[in-house]
């Protein structure tokens, strides 16, 4: 890495959503990020968390990415084990994944949303986080989609794919299937995508 790059440039990145400034304390201060089993992208196995604050941070602090962390680890787990205080919660007995994060970094400069105000969860790349000034540099063009494409084949073997499914060699048409739905989402730049806000 040079001195001026954050990730390195092959990294897989999820940009993942932060709906309030209590759930990016979580992450900050417990060191884990949630992602409800039900909405999580197909592969959780990721290098790093990219965090976007939602319209719920105070101004000049939403609609942006301004931190980051390496992820540690993942496991599946009850939302009542993840957050003790709240067992009579409607999704309590819902599975979630926990992210084991590092240390929770800022990002030299921030990536503002720009007119992607309502994003959901997406792919990117460390090299496109390293130049990026807006979402919209995050979005995987013709020329990364190879690199996309390896990552995420490397990935989809991993322990925490979503559903439990783990591709086998010759599950080649569920491979092609995800990372159409990367491409996909990714190319979609003029439309608002919506978020989730049941995290």
């Amino acid at each position: 890495m040079q001195a001026n790059e954050v990730l390195f440039d092959s990294a897989l990145v999820l940009v993942a959503i932060v709906p309030s400034p209590k759930d990016l304390e979580i992450a900050r201060i417990l060191g884990w990020y949630r992602i409800p089993l039900r909405m999580a992208p197909k592969v959780v196995a990721v290098d790093y968390l990219l965090f976007y604050q939602t319209g719920k941070f105070a101004s000049g602090h939403d609609a942006l990415i301004e931190s980051f962390a390496e992820v540690k680890g993942v496991e599946l787990t009850l939302r009542k084990d993840l957050i003790r205080n709240e067992p009579e919660h409607p999704r309590a007995n819902e599975e979630y994944y926990k992210i084991s994060l590092g240390a929770m970094k800022n990002l030299p400069r921030p990536i503002r949303a720009e007119k992607w105000k309502r994003i959901t969860f997406f792919y990117t790349l460390g090299s496109l986080v390293n130049q990026a000034e807006s979402v919209t540099d995050l979005v995987v063009r013709s020329e990364e989609r190879d690199v996309l494409w390896k990552t995420i084949r490397e990935r989809s073997g991993a322990s925490y794919v979503n559903n439990a499914q783990s591709l086998s060699p010759g599950g080649e048409e569920e491979l092609q299937r995800v990372l159409q739905q990367v491409i996909l989402l990714n190319s979609e730049l003029g439309i608002e995508l919506a978020i989730n806000r049941e995290l």
